[in-house]
């Protein structure tokens, strides 16, 4: 299925001056094209952010990205990636890889189990944005994308026992796609397909290559609007986390306190949150506990990871520890937070195009013996959209699952510490998010640290 697209609605319309309407004896195609345009119209992507997070970014002086430029530079990414490895095409499933190739977004959760929305990219060809049912008009206001289509729906909640037949179903058409305009090349990536799904496209001899590299590669690197964009999203982000901490105090639960990162997300244009990495108290140590109905009381750390999907769909990487109450902290939660601190600063400065993963691992500051029981699985990884290549872990992981690469400019990494002595009471979570420069590294992130625990404000 085809649908227009609508070129002259690609910038924010607020207020939105819909089409007219055609009447009510207009014949189905009128009508057709009357609903896709009042929808492209009304797409989020086209009404852009609201007054209110404009307002916010404003005051900070952040400017808005180009999103055409955004578009325009990752499907190039995606296409050097292609050239690299001589691949004619991609077809990819991951609702973040179809993100990134059409910045469209529908029920992004929701797809990550139920792989109806997929895209093929052609190396010199077309795009081909595939969606659920009655969602072609979600990919109408990116120019990018060439062809929207209804996908076909072969995971089991749909398919049933059709699910085979309807695999088959797929991999005919993509391989359809692959045949007119893969150039003759057999070669394609593919992403995350059930095993169904491969050996549907494999009888079409098709040669299926990493598409989860291809796609993670070809993110690694942003462009100077993706980086504004970041800006904007880590600006939302780091005004929830302050509301959060004007309104902690001892007796609220974690649930409480949590809630207010989604809800100040979510107003201010995010999407979702991908973890629930709140913890108080004893819950601190070990790392990893989720946000319960524990209510937080006075002399608590309280700990969290946003792992944030915030406006423009830029994740937003950030944890911080704080010290409920008005009192003061004790000795233990000092020196918890200042090694956390001198890690995370001493290991930033690490940062710089040219330095290698191995490096960054082995010659990075640990923790003292008593501590590296509970530290966390990576001293820094990448961020774009998610959590994204590289990963880099501690040099006692480094033989089970490390492996090298370098920083180059454009890429924005995290920089990780958990300190939690083993068998402790408490524990102490930091992290920032450091854009990679042509001569060193920017800390994106801005949030203060705690000045208690710091020992600086009594």
């Amino acid at each position: 299925m085809n649908t227009e697209h609508f070129g002259r609605h690609r910038r924010k319309i607020m207020p939105v001056e819909l089409p007219s309407h055609p009447g009510d004896q207009a014949d189905y195609a009128t009508l057709s094209a009357y609903a896709s345009e009042k929808a492209t119209l009304l797409n989020r992507h086209v009404l852009g952010y609201g007054e209110f997070v404009e307002g916010e970014w404003a005051a900070l002086g952040l400017d808005a990205p180009d999103l055409g430029a955004i578009r325009k530079y990752r499907l190039g990414r995606i296409r050097q990636q292609l050239v690299a490895r001589d691949l004619g095409a991609a077809i990819l499933c991951d609702p973040l890889n179809v993100r990134y190739a059409t910045d469209s977004t529908n029920m992004q959760v929701w797809s990550t189990h139920n792989a109806v929305r997929y895209t093929f990219v052609a190396l010199e060809g077309p795009v081909v944005a595939f969606d659920f049912h009655n969602c072609e008009h979600l990919s109408a206001h990116n120019l990018l994308v060439d062809e929207m289509r209804h996908g076909i729906p072969w995971f089991y909640f749909e398919a049933g026992p059709r699910s085979a037949e309807l695999a088959v179903k797929w991999a005919d058409e993509l391989a359809d796609l692959v045949r007119t305009h893969g150039g003759g090349n057999s070669r394609i990536a593919v992403d995350k397909v059930r095993r169904e799904g491969v050996t549907a496209l494999e009888a079409h001899g098709l040669q299926l290559h990493d598409g989860e590299e291809v796609m993670e590669l070809a993110r690694a690197i942003k462009c100077p609007d993706e980086i504004k964009a970041m800006r904007r999203s880590i600006a939302s982000c780091e005004a929830a986390m302050r509301e959060m901490e004007e309104a902690l105090v001892p007796g609220m639960t974690e649930w409480d306190l949590w809630s207010l990162l989604h809800a100040g997300n979510i107003r201010r244009g995010g999407e979702w949150i991908e973890t629930h990495l709140l913890s108080s108290g004893p819950r601190t140590n070990p790392w990893f506990q989720e946000a319960s109905s524990r209510e937080i009381e006075a002399g608590d750390l309280l700990a969290f990871d946003t792992d944030l999907v915030g406006p423009y769909g830029m994740c937003c990487d950030i944890s911080r520890t704080w010290l409920c109450g008005d009192g003061q902290p004790t000795n233990e939660q000092r020196a918890l937070y200042q090694m956390a601190s001198d890690q995370i600063e001493a290991n930033m400065k690490m940062l710089a195009p040219g330095r290698s993963f191995r490096e960054l691992s082995h010659d990075g500051t640990s923790l003292p013996e008593d501590y590296l029981a509970n530290r966390y699985s990576v001293l820094f990884h990448g961020v774009g959209l998610c959590d994204e290549y590289p990963a880099v872990p501690y040099p006692s992981d480094w033989e089970s699952g490390g492996y090298d690469g370098v920083l180059e400019p454009g890429m924005v990494v995290c920089v990780e510490s958990y300190v939690g002595r083993h068998g402790g009471h408490e524990g102490v979570k930091l992290e920032d998010q450091v854009l990679i420069t042509e001569s060193g590294y920017e800390c994106l992130s801005t949030y203060p640290l705690d000045e208690r625990l710091l020992g600086r404000r009594f």
